[in-house]
């Protein structure tokens, strides 16, 4: 797969994707993470890329023509276009279910904004859809790009060193994950749950679906709204709370 990311900051999105599990996605050719600066198409001996927003008001915006020669030149790289995704707090809000959509895709070009964002006109034209990764303001769409390569990078075939890792996280089947352990058995903040010794595959499948389930149940009722339980599910998770209210 190949991400490109149009920025003013290329450094940056080099830094982040050159390191982790999306570095090493890189090394074994796994993905390919390019980047495009506007700048290296503006025409003026100063490379401006913003101007003042028509009608008033603070700040600046991206204008359209480095940004179009951008996406341009990137489009041009490969003989495949790849879908055009602005980074804004305006867009849809990042999900599970869409990170797995991007990683299906063979290229992905985000768009980062600066400033107060871009031009109305390269949104409406240049953009294939908007994505936002949490209802807060940075000041620009790197952090958010960056997310959204981690996330996408991880899921390739071949990224991680087991793959199970990929499906036992948070928001894989829409729960979250369940708790996991390691040594010591026992320390003075606990023991580890016996289950997870006991070599009983079967007994701890069912704890830990139970207790991803119950922690769900907890923390995120709203995605556990959303997911169609079967009834080994639902008698799990009556059973969780059973527990949980008998110790509360």
């Amino acid at each position: 797969m190949r991400i490109d990311v149009i920025t003013l900051f290329p450094e940056f999105i080099d830094s982040c994707a050159g390191i982790g599990v999306v570095g090493r996605a890189q090394e074994r050719g796994l993905l390919q993470v390019s980047t495009c600066n506007p700048r290296d198409f503006a025409t003026d001996n100063h490379r401006t890329v913003d101007g003042r927003p028509f009608g008033g008001g603070p700040g600046m915006l991206m204008t359209i023509d480095p940004l179009r020669d951008a996406l341009a030149s990137t489009q041009a790289q490969a003989a495949q276009p790849g879908r055009v995704v602005y980074m804004s707090p305006q867009g849809a809000r990042l999900s599970q279910e869409k990170v797995e959509e991007f990683a299906r895709l063979d290229r992905l070009i985000l768009l980062c904004g600066r400033y107060e964002g871009v031009d109305e006109r390269v949104l409406e034209n240049l953009v294939d859809e908007e994505i936002s990764i949490g209802d807060y303001v940075l000041s620009g769409g790197e952090l958010a790009a960056a997310v959204v390569i981690d996330a996408v990078g991880r899921l390739q075939e071949g990224a991680l060193n087991d793959a199970q890792s990929a499906e036992q996280d948070s928001f894989t089947g829409g729960l979250l994950d369940c708790p996991h352990y390691t040594r010591p058995v026992e320390d003075e903040f606990g023991k580890v749950p016996e289950v997870l010794m006991s070599g009983d595959h079967a007994m701890i499948r069912r704890w830990r679906r139970k207790q991803a389930l119950g922690r769900t149940w907890l923390r995120r009722p709203d995605l556990l709204a959303r997911v169609e339980l079967d009834d080994e599910a639902r008698t799990l998770l009556e059973e969780f709370r059973r527990e949980y209210r008998a110790v509360k």
